[in-house]
């Protein structure tokens, strides 16, 4: 695998703290008083958390604030395939030299105090921000909110919280009420709250947030609105503004439809930039977000399979990701088109919660290792499960092998549809193996 002169930083600073993850604020807040407080030179700021969703809806929003003619920066997590996908510095990646050298800096103004690596990072992307003029800023919540590193910016502009669900209990809690508590800490004082879809009782929590902190609150349904037009081709937005009828978003599956709504309820709420109708149906065609869905069709990898197969990759990998799946294996036609999942998952996940939404559409269960993590969870695991739940489960030692073993037992006159999912950390290793880089 290709270094940088970066992954030599980030290897030292993964050693700053003993644990990855470590939820507070008073590390970070130390570094940025060293640093000169970067994260109060920022441009406009748009906060979003939530479990589901939000790479997607940060994608969205900058697609149509780029349309608008805006700079936009934009700081998001895990990257897939190099670090440098985490921050975008005027709508571009970071270039490697400006990386090496923020890192650097952040890591001699830190000395050897302890800190976290998603911290000293993230404090690396709020200085990179700070010097370099742009109109918006949209900070992806790493982990939870309350305590989230992004979470030392004082007054955004608006703040977005996309559909809760299970996700790192063992950080939020155990309830949807407790994680969608924490995910609701990233409210502030009078700063404006779109709310994607949720359950019940997260709205209630989110509202009670809100109301506490005298923060305008904006639900689905009740206050914005995206549905499917009748014709497929395009979907129906509804506010307080009005309604608009738009382009489907470039990502696919039904779901990107509910977070290119609520990309336009931020768009269409915000007071700080002026982002037109016409941005807004541009930046629907202009989004773009890897592993969600992508289509692999033309890839190395797409080439082990037979003519007309499918292969798909998804970076979903809890029980919500795996419903949203669903409907799109439903129209695999499974009599002709038998669909096989690869599926790799890291330890912190539960595996038989991702699968048995899935049971009755998948036909095999292909688990791999993920390369190079030593918190994968063993394929012969993942393999166990899915035949519990009655769905046939074998073991390839990696994508490329579980691939052709696709192709070795297709039928003739079959087209076999591929989805590999499970983890981001699995899709990241895929895009490498199939010469895709995030751009």
């Amino acid at each position: 695998m290709d270094t940088t002169g970066s992954d030599a930083v980030l290897a030292r600073l993964m050693h700053l703290h003993p644990k990855l993850i470590d939820l507070s604020l008073g590390r970070l807040t130390c570094l940025l008083d060293r640093l000169g407080n970067p994260e109060k030179k920022l441009p406009p700021v748009v906060h979003i958390a939530g479990t589901n969703g939000k790479g997607s809806t940060t994608a969205t929003l900058r697609a149509i604030a780029e349309a608008a003619g805006y700079r936009v920066h934009v700081y998001t997590s895990p990257h897939l395939v190099r670090f440098a996908e985490r921050i975008r510095v005027a709508g571009k990646l970071i270039e490697e030299d400006a990386l090496t050298t923020l890192l650097e800096e952040c890591e001699a103004a830190n000395g050897s105090d302890p800190i976290t690596f998603f911290e000293v990072t993230t404090a690396a992307a709020f200085l990179a921000f700070s010097r370099v003029p742009a109109d918006l800023c949209i900070l992806e919540v790493g982990l939870g909110g309350r305590l989230d590193a992004t979470n030392v910016i004082d007054k955004p502009i608006a703040c977005a919280i996309t559909p809760v669900s299970f996700d790192h209990q063992q950080y939020l809690g155990e309830t949807i009420e407790e994680i969608a508590g924490e995910k609701a800490g990233i409210i502030k004082a009078g700063v404006p709250v779109l709310v994607g879809p949720q359950l019940g009782a997260a709205n209630q929590v989110i509202k009670a947030k809100a109301q506490g902190l005298k923060a305008p609150v904006k639900f689905f349904k009740a206050d914005w609105h995206a549905a499917p037009a009748e014709t497929g081709d395009s979907f129906h937005y509804r506010d307080e503004m009005g309604k608009l009828t738009l382009p489907l978003p470039s990502l696919k599956g039904l779901h990107q439809i509910n977070n290119a709504g609520l990309a336009v309820a931020i768009a269409r709420t915000q007071k700080a930039l002026r982002l037109p109708e016409a941005a807004i149906r541009a930046g629907m065609g202009w989004v773009r977000w890897p592993a969600r869905l992508q289509d692999l069709a033309g890839s190395n990898l797409h080439k082990l399979l037979p003519e007309g197969a499918t292969l798909i990759l998804d970076g979903g990998h809890n029980p919500a990701a795996a419903g949203i799946l669903r409907p799109v294996l439903q129209g695999a036609e499974p009599v002709t088109r038998p669909v096989t999942l690869v599926m790799g998952m890291i330890n912190t996940k539960d595996v038989a919660g991702f699968l048995k939404p899935l049971a009755g559409l998948v036909s095999r269960v292909i688990a791999v290792p993920i390369e190079g993590e030593t918190a994968a969870v063993d394929p012969a695991y993942i393999a166990a499960t899915a035949t519990d739940i009655g769905i046939s489960g074998t073991v390839a030692r990696d994508v490329p092998a579980a691939l052709a073993m696709v192709s070795a037992t297709t039928k003739p006159g079959e087209t076999p549809f591929v989805m590999i999912a499970g983890s981001l950390y699995l899709a990241g290793r895929v895009l490498r193996h199939a010469g895709l880089y995030p751009d």
